[in-house]
């Protein structure tokens, strides 16, 4: 077969390194103008570390692994309120921090190498992407999908895959949407994000800790570091702390304009990560939310990862959605024409309605109630000083009687679902 991907970050170089083992004729396209390796820390949990293992980059990884040791609580003055250490034993759920934890930018370059390692043929176009699509509703056409390039080339492939994320281009022109917003994504009402790193040394004192600070009017604040001589910081606000949020996406300087306006005031060292924020040149703001569509396919276009079912950060699971729909997509793909498990697709498009049949049970349980009200987001999110109080005094009397916290409460890693086996996924060759 002959793929097209648009997006070469996790779920599309996860995806080419599949379709490499099939000797599938694989071309990434990036609108960037090279292999996007920013980006701060995130994780694998559960299934997503099952796929690494049969991706056999297990040890890679974990030689790039961030060295983050566990998750503290601190009140305005510094003093920890309660903490979570990383789970490295090796079984059960992982906790805040997982033993999986690595830099974007590290795993990005993971995938993207082992894609082109695999002996297959995959190859990268950086600084192009998808103008226009042809006949992609069509569900049985047999000469393909004409695609039209930014610099005006045009080539026609067996299927295309959207794999450009949350606010994924492709996936407006496999809807043929030009409505504003875009109606599968769902944005939380007045919840956002801002992400960024600052050049503050580490101290000898200080170990490599997760640091959450929370503030009243529902504002919080992150620091993690994987370089010591670099802060990463994650700010998150909503409800009356973003009414100042009315930037437009992508406009930088009016956006840490409105972050600068909504942390006024937050206590702790939060006068200086605003000054780094606004020194910063990584900065990104993300206007959290959901991506969910009736169909995740039509004709020979596909959606994977945040494209097509973007869980929010909210759940912790965006990443390993990502890499684990990688995989179902490459082995429903695996069996066109193909019986040696068991299974074959007599065409496309039962192989991609394979692919939703199979992976959807898995998000619906890691989607299942994101952005609704509960007792705990409202405890962890409190919007009054009496509020975080509250919050300290809970913090400080687990800590006193040794109550071992779990982020199970707070994220969807306990999702229920027998992973799919693939014969052709599973070979060495």
């Amino acid at each position: 077969m002959k793929v097209l991907i648009s997006g070469a970050g996790i779920s599309g170089t996860a995806l080419a390194f599949w379709l490499s083992k099939l000797r599938f004729d694989v071309t990434v396209v990036e609108r960037f103008p090279s292999l996007r390796t920013n980006g701060l820390q995130l994780d694998l949990r559960g299934h997503g570390i099952e796929v690494l293992r049969l991706m056999g980059l297990d040890a890679a990884f974990k030689a790039k692994a961030a060295p983050e040791q566990g998750l503290q609580f601190v009140d305005s003055s510094g003093r920890r309120l309660a903490y979570l250490a990383a789970n490295t034993s090796g079984e059960g759920k992982q906790n805040f921090t997982s033993e999986y934890e690595i830099m974007r930018g590290e795993l990005c370059r993971l995938f993207h190498d082992a894609s082109l390692a695999g002996g297959g043929k995959v190859k990268y176009l950086f600084g192009t992407s998808i103008k226009d699509l042809r006949d992609c509703n069509s569900n049985n056409g047999d000469e393909g999908i004409t695609v039209t390039f930014s610099d005006d080339h045009v080539e026609t492939f067996d299927l295309v895959v959207g794999a450009d994320g949350q606010w994924s281009r492709t996936r407006r022109m496999m809807l043929n949407s030009t409505a504003s917003p875009d109606p599968p994504l769902h944005l939380l009402p007045g919840m956002y994000a801002g992400y960024f790193t600052t050049p503050i040394p580490k101290q000898p004192d200080e170990g490599f800790d997760s640091t959450v600070y929370l503030a009243s009017r529902r504002r919080s604040v992150m620091t993690r570091r994987s370089d010591p001589d670099f802060l990463q910081v994650y700010m998150a606000c909503s409800a009356g702390a973003a009414a100042t949020m009315t930037a437009r996406r992508g406009d930088t300087k009016a956006e840490k304009a409105a972050f600068t306006a909504s942390y006024r005031g937050a206590g702790w060292r939060v006068p200086e990560l605003v000054d780094g924020m606004n020194a910063s040149d990584d900065f990104y703001c993300e206007r959290i939310g959901l991506v969910k569509l009736d169909a995740w396919s039509r004709g020979r276009v596909v959606l994977v990862g945040d494209a097509a079912y973007c869980p929010s950060v909210l759940t912790g699971m965006g990443t390993t959605c990502g890499v684990v729909g990688a995989y179902v997509l490459a082995g429903e793909l695996s069996r066109l024409d193909s019986s040696d498990d068991g299974f074959a697709h007599p065409s496309l498009h039962d192989a991609l309605e394979a692919y939703e049949n199979n992976f959807r049970p898995f998000m619906d349980q890691v989607q299942k109630g994101v952005g609704e009200e509960t007792i705990i987001s409202r405890m962890m999110m409190p919007s009054s000083e009496f509020g975080i109080s509250v919050l300290q005094l809970c913090l400080r009397v687990v800590t006193f009687l040794g109550i071992r916290l779990s982020s199970s409460s707070f994220m969807k890693e306990g999702v229920t679902w027998d992973m799919p086996q693939y014969k052709a996924l599973a070979s060495k060759d």
